[in-house]
């Protein structure tokens, strides 16, 4: 507090002054010579995801106390994705550039980051890699399972399986609202492995959260005794001056990565994790998930691509009992926020035999690859993800039809359940201009509804291809973060109705069936966009300056200026 503040000119004055505004916190001078801890609280009642953190909070200071440090509480933005418009994604830039800022301008000697809905902790992991001061996150937690009729609900994979079979009209409106009471049952943040729970659990991974911290229930008095954990740790840490750069090494990261794999996590930690890397200067290049997914089995049975939720996956032991089971592929001697290496935290867990069923064993695991694939192509130079294991008709992984086009958003609302649209169960639905820039900020409508002409007569899967992102609560043949994407002149931009898409999941391809003469002469016709939606402000500040999905979507004057390390495998 006396080293790193407001500066007046003149440095006694300065003292003087700032002694004055110190005193009526209610602590003594000699306590500002212990470390003080900012807490970053994300406390807000239009986040629901982050309404129920404030016992959380008081937790944490507590811990803080305990271990001999001054905790101070400031507010940073809060964003949750059902309120947030037009998408969270455009903000998470925003939420990294806030609390990067106030961690480097307050005079705090480390912090702890409350996280929970799906960008706040991959914003608050972007902004402790740059600040570099030690940090510790912590999440609300998840939810705990919702039920209907007997079956387990999740949110929000059960909010796009019903509303899907609601209008198929194999759900009636009576049942479609019982359902709906109960998708979001208590506080927490979605209770599937969607991004909230994937961020989470990758940050448990590259140690930047105490173990347990993903998957213990935001409504369990364990996550209080976590918070209290995470308090002692803190000052820990800043005794130590262990900070996030040297606990978010490039092997932490591909421990992160395994993981992810390994519990077949959201998509969007993909884009994430690489904006991360690069805020670290380690160059994390699309191959490299390849690379990984081809030697991380498939262990965590949980859903979208399972049939388990957070709740089963914390009795089971959560995250340290999976990475138990996948020691012989980790990294194992990278130091975590417990001060302690990854084989240590791990020592001595062992995974219990009644939840194999949920953590399957390393030799014999749910698949043999992990959840995540790189797609490229003719289609794709820089790149698209894909979920295989989320995909529900599996003909689908290999796959050739005719494109059906939407130039926007609003073109695909308004024309994807018009009865006279030519499409059937194997058309290739495509999506344009929903990417970084041309949306802008990536919505997570890559799930692209299947049109309710075709739901009436039994479908359930179609291939969809889009420059923007969806859920990880979300399921199906759904190819995203296409790069480069559309409104930049992109080839998935270049799609005209008609064109011949194949995709060939066993191959890594994804292209348009076109010559390579025809797809230069649609490049040399292209028109950029002419954008008049946001022309002040952030989301103009954002359109001029994000990178494409493969680079992260972070802002280009935001990635680190270190000499680049690179993770990068060759793509043949």
């Amino acid at each position: 507090m006396k080293r790193e503040s407001t500066s007046y000119g003149d440095a006694g004055f300065s003292e003087f002054i700032k002694m004055a505004f110190r005193r009526n916190l209610g602590y003594d001078e000699e306590d500002f010579k212990k470390p003080v801890i900012g807490i970053c609280n994300t406390y807000s009642e239009v986040n629901r995801c982050h309404s129920h953190v404030q016992p959380m909070v008081a937790a944490i200071k507590q811990g803080v106390l305990m271990a001999g440090g001054i905790p101070l509480e400031f507010p940073t933005i809060s964003i949750g994705e059902m309120f947030t418009s037009p998408t969270t994604m455009l903000y998470r830039n925003l939420v990294a550039m806030d609390t990067e800022e106030m961690i480097s301008a307050q005079p705090i000697d480390g912090v702890v980051l409350i996280g929970g809905c799906d960008k706040m902790a991959p914003a608050q992991l972007m902004a402790a890699a740059s600040a570099d001061k030690p940090a510790i996150l912590f999440t609300g937690g998840p939810m705990e399972n919702g039920e209907y009729n007997g079956q387990t609900l999740g949110a929000c994979s059960d909010c796009r399986f019903y509303w899907q079979e609601y209008k198929a009209g194999e759900v009636s409106e009576e049942e479609i609202n019982n359902i709906n009471a109960q998708l979001a049952p208590t506080a927490g943040h979605c209770m599937v492995m969607g991004s909230a729970s994937t961020i989470a659990s990758c940050a448990e991974a590259m140690g930047m959260m105490l173990p347990g911290g993903a998957a213990t229930p935001a409504t369990v008095n364990e996550r209080l005794r976590l918070a209290k954990e995470t308090g002692k740790s803190i000052v820990e840490l800043v005794e130590k001056n262990i900070k996030p750069s040297d606990i978010m090494t490039e092997k932490a990261i591909e421990n992160a990565i395994r993981l992810l794999m390994a519990v077949g996590g959201s998509s969007n930690a993909v884009i994430h994790l690489t904006a991360i890397s690069k805020r670290l200067g380690i160059n994390l290049e699309l191959d490299r998930f390849n690379e990984l997914s081809d030697s991380t089995p498939f262990l965590a049975n949980l859903r979208p691509a399972g049939e388990y939720q957070m709740q089963d996956f914390y009795n089971a032991g959560g995250v340290p009992a999976l990475l138990k089971e996948m020691e012989p592929l980790l990294n194992l001697e990278e130091v975590t926020v417990t001060g302690n290496t990854l084989r240590e935290n791990i020592e001595d867990i062992v995974v219990n035999p009644v939840y194999r069923n949920i953590i399957k064993p390393l030799d014999n695991p749910l698949y043999p690859e992990g959840g995540i694939r790189v797609l490229f192509g003719n289609l794709a130079p820089n790149g698209a993800i894909m979920k295989p294991k989320a995909v529900i008709e599996k003909r689908l992984l290999q796959h050739k039809g005719r494109a059906v086009v939407f130039n926007s958003l609003e073109d695909m609302e308004n024309r994807i359940n018009d009865p006279e649209l030519e499409v059937d169960k194997d058309s290739v639905m495509i999506l344009q201009n929903a990417g970084p820039v041309g949306a802008p900020g990536m919505p997570e409508a890559g799930m692209i509804p299947i049109p309710d002409k075709l739901l009436k007569q039994g479908v359930r899967d179609m291939l969809r291809i889009s420059d923007c992102r969806m859920s990880g609560t979300a399921f199906g043949s759904v190819v995203l973060h296409v790069a480069p994407e559309a409104a930049i002149g992109g080839p998935i931009g270049l799609i005209k109705e008609g064109d011949i898409i194949e995709l060939n999941m066993e191959k890594g391809v994804l292209d348009v069936l076109i010559s390579e003469e025809e797809l230069e002469k649609r490049k040399l016709d292209f028109n950029p966009p002419v954008f008049t939606d946001y022309d002040r402000g952030y989301p103009k500040l954002y359109r001029e300056h994000v990178l494409q999905a493969d680079e992260g979507c972070d802002f280009d004057f935001l990635t680190s200026n270190k000499s680049q390390t690179s993770m990068r495998f060759t793509h043949s």
